[in-house]
């Protein structure tokens, strides 16, 4: 069960109209759903209409934010906020508290918090979902350029298979619930394995978060 997703989003005030309202229907979907949402913790942009409609929803909202960041984006009426010293403890708490990741609309630090993510499950550092919201197509280029790396070979394809895409944010959270509870009877099965009498398996049972 996903109980705790990460998004990941952009924060710009002035972004388009269509990509905030892909935003709040998906804050209301996961506090209808009793998924606690947890974000980079700002009031403006995509951010702040995430979290904002989730919370209106009745929804439990955590935001991480560093210590440094200017006072006046930081949302002060979350259910949690997370104080940290830097982007890469932001990174690492968001990571550890949650069982999933979305990636929204995003610039440059929603692209680098996603490839990060994947290069770490490329790792076998983890195995929890993660997915894109490709509302209006947003994130189609990108996944194109994610196939073309693969056809030159620079990363392997299957790579590409746990990436999951989708327009539809109930179709999103099914398919990363379905991909979840696979991990964990990989898990199970790789833990049994393990322990069995004269077992040399050499897997990283760690992996599995």
């Amino acid at each position: 069960m996903l109980e705790r997703i990460c998004v990941f989003c952009g924060s710009r005030a002035d972004a388009g109209t269509r990509y905030l309202e892909a935003s709040r229907d998906l804050g209301r979907l996961l506090a209808e759903r009793g998924v606690t949402l947890v974000y980079g913790g700002a009031n403006t942009g995509l951010m702040g209409d995430l979290a904002e409609a989730a919370l209106q929803a009745g929804g439990r909202v955590i935001g991480v934010v560093p210590e440094w960041f200017p006072a006046h984006i930081i949302h002060r009426g979350l259910s949690e906020l997370h104080m940290v010293p830097s982007i890469h403890k932001r990174k690492q708490m968001m990571r550890d508290l949650s069982d999933a990741f979305i990636a929204l609309p995003g610039g440059l630090g929603t692209l680098e918090e996603l490839t990060e993510l994947m290069a770490r499950a490329q790792l076998g550092i983890h195995r929890k979902p993660y997915g894109l919201l490709n509302t209006s197509g947003y994130f189609s280029s990108f996944l194109a350029f994610l196939e073309h790396i693969a056809d030159e070979s620079f990363i392997e394809c299957g790579s590409l298979g746990a990436l999951h895409a989708s327009e539809d944010p109930k179709a999103l959270l099914k398919l990363l619930a379905e991909s979840r509870q696979s991990a964990s009877q990989t898990a199970a099965a790789a833990e049994t394995l393990a322990n069995a009498p004269g077992s040399r398996s050499r897997i990283n049972l760690k992996a599995a978060e």
